[in-house]
């Protein structure tokens, strides 16, 4: 009875000790594509071109994003602005001056379920990975 209830124990932390890592390199995979995106429209958005991040750009982002393997659909985007106006409207585009700000989100997708085998809890289910950023915009009429 004892050697099976290390067998079970031993199985158990052998399965956590061999999958856990590829499951945080998903997790810093996903952290790091979703920064780089946010970085990308606020780049593009922000630039003296625009001064907007339209529904197009965002649609364009999550078929990006869909390349890594995320669900479009589930991208969450949260922008707004320093002097209170829409950044998506591209007919009144964001003037130099005013900043951008934009938060992408993406659920964790039971990421951490296996930590349950070691006595963890993960994450709840309407937890999401969070990249933010800000940037000035340049636009000049």
């Amino acid at each position: 009875m004892k050697q099976i209830l290390i067998f079970v124990l031993f199985a158990a932390m052998l399965c956590w000790l061999m999958f856990s890592p590829i499951y945080k390199h998903v997790l810093i995979v996903r952290q790091a594509v979703l920064q780089q995106e946010v970085n990308y429209l606020l780049e593009i958005g922000a630039s003296g071109s625009y001064g907007y991040i339209s529904e197009a750009m965002l649609q364009q982002s999550r078929e990006r994003i869909a390349r890594f393997g995320m669900q479009p659909d589930e991208i969450l985007y949260e922008l707004s602005t320093t002097n209170g106006v829409a950044a998506t409207n591209p007919g009144a585009p964001v003037l130099r001056g005013a900043g951008i700000s934009l938060t992408m989100s993406y659920p964790y997708e039971n990421l951490f379920e296996i930590d349950r085998l070691i006595g963890l809890t993960p994450p709840a289910q309407d937890e999401r990975l969070r990249a933010f950023g800000m940037k000035m915009s340049e636009y000049v009429p």
